[in-house]
């Protein structure tokens, strides 16, 4: 199922997005806003509603379907959260802290005695 979620998922983004390339932009009747005749009528010069913005609203309502199924699915795939899970480093460091008796006991090599040698 999420398989073929993400399958469709992916078909709508590349539609989306070759539809909303295909459509002219508002620049384009730049005319009609300066007096043009076709201005005066109800849905402006370009009608009442195009094959093109039928289109992308469909693509992007089951492009924000799927969007929100896919996010739900994961959310639910992960119940279990990471802080449950214990670390074995930090629990071994807290049995035994460190006495001085861990400490080396002779002191660091000098600069000056190792010229001497």
């Amino acid at each position: 199922m999420p398989l073929f979620l993400i399958i469709i998922h992916v078909i709508v983004c590349f539609a989306l997005i070759m539809i909303v390339l295909l459509q002219t932009g508002k620049g384009a009747d730049m005319g009609a806003a300066f007096g043009g005749g076709s201005s005066q009528t109800l849905f402006g010069s370009s009608g009442a509603s195009t094959f093109l913005s039928k289109a992308t609203t469909f693509a992007a309502i089951i492009f924000m379907l799927t969007s929100l199924t896919l996010a739900y699915m994961a959310d639910k795939k992960n119940s279990q959260s990471i802080m449950l899970q214990s670390n074995p480093a930090v629990e071994q460091s807290a049995e035994k802290p460190a006495t001085q008796a861990d400490l080396p006991t002779t002191p660091p090599a000098s600069a000056d005695d190792q010229t001497n040698e």
